[in-house]
């Protein structure tokens, strides 16, 4: 199960360096939580860049550090299980073999293990990573019988959305002072601009106006939306544009259709989305 769960670091996969615009401190901040290896909680709306930071950061640390720092992804949902992250015994034709889980792996052999949404995840997860968050530094294994010590390079980072949890759903008080926390939240629009033309292939114009609609939309009363338009979804929107898409269609399909089911608020939006593309191909 947990391999289905993983992703590797950029840097893993091809070499390249990620692309990440900073909007504050928080380059500073991980780099001194890391010298220290201080456990780093990542708190924000979805699509406003968390994983895309850690991916950059492993890859900046690695390329600073003279040492590879790997990065390892878990993605959380609700049937996620402390046996998930730290290995389980397989069944083979000469008897059984221990496989580490994706945490243990990374407390082996160092790097960051990033849990992303843990929340999400079932309870008895959070409980396996408080020894890793302390100044002991370590992993027990019950079915091992064994402790293992964290390798000096890694790292336990975790994110959550604050907007989304419930009572129910929500990162205890005690978790959280296990953390440094580094707030984010969409970012200006000169930079969120420079994003969409980057990585949505947006022309300046259509960046301006996108980016303008979603900070129309985001300051809507929560009443109408949960949550706006993160700035995935505008370079999703940037792209079906590139790809001829008629824009006002395209931001339907990518803000709209997305981020709400109600029919009044969904009409709503589209009459700001008529706004700021009038003069365009809105009604193609």
């Amino acid at each position: 199960m947990t391999q289905n769960l993983v992703t590797a670091s950029p840097k893993q996969v091809n070499g390249a360096e990620p692309f990440y615009v900073a909007t504050g401190d928080e380059i500073s901040l991980f780099e001194a939580a890391y010298s220290d290896r201080t456990p780093v909680l990542l708190k924000g709306p979805t699509g406003t860049g968390k994983t895309r930071f850690l991916e950059y950061m492993a890859y900046r640390l690695s390329a600073t550090g003279g040492e590879n720092i790997p990065l390892s992804t878990v993605s959380c949902q609700e049937d996620l299980t402390a046996s998930d992250l730290l290995g389980r015994f397989i069944l083979e034709s000469n008897g059984t073999r221990w496989v580490d889980g994706p945490l243990t792996n990374s407390v082996r052999n160092g790097g960051i293990c990033y849990l992303d949404e843990v929340v999400e995840a079932r309870k008895d997860v959070m409980v396996v990573v408080h020894s890793l968050t302390d100044h002991r530094r370590m992993l027990p294994i019950a079915k091992l019988d064994t402790v293992i010590e964290a390798h000096p390079s890694f790292l336990l980072a975790i994110s959550y959305n604050p907007g989304y949890q419930t009572s129910i759903k929500d990162l205890k008080h005690s978790t959280r002072q296990r953390f440094i926390a580094i707030d984010f939240s969409y970012p200006p629009q000169e930079v969120e601009r420079e994003i969409l033309v980057k990585e949505g292939g947006a022309s300046q114009e259509d960046a301006e106006r996108l980016s303008s609609l979603a900070v129309r939309l985001r300051n809507l009363n929560q009443d109408y939306l949960v949550e706006g338009p993160s700035t995935r979804l505008l370079i999703y929107a940037a792209r079906l544009i590139q790809r001829g898409i008629p824009r006002y269609r395209a931001c339907m399909a990518a803000v709209a259709d997305v981020v709400t089911d109600d029919y009044v608020t969904r009409q709503a939006i589209s009459e700001v989305i008529t706004t700021y593309f009038e003069d365009t191909d809105t009604r193609l």
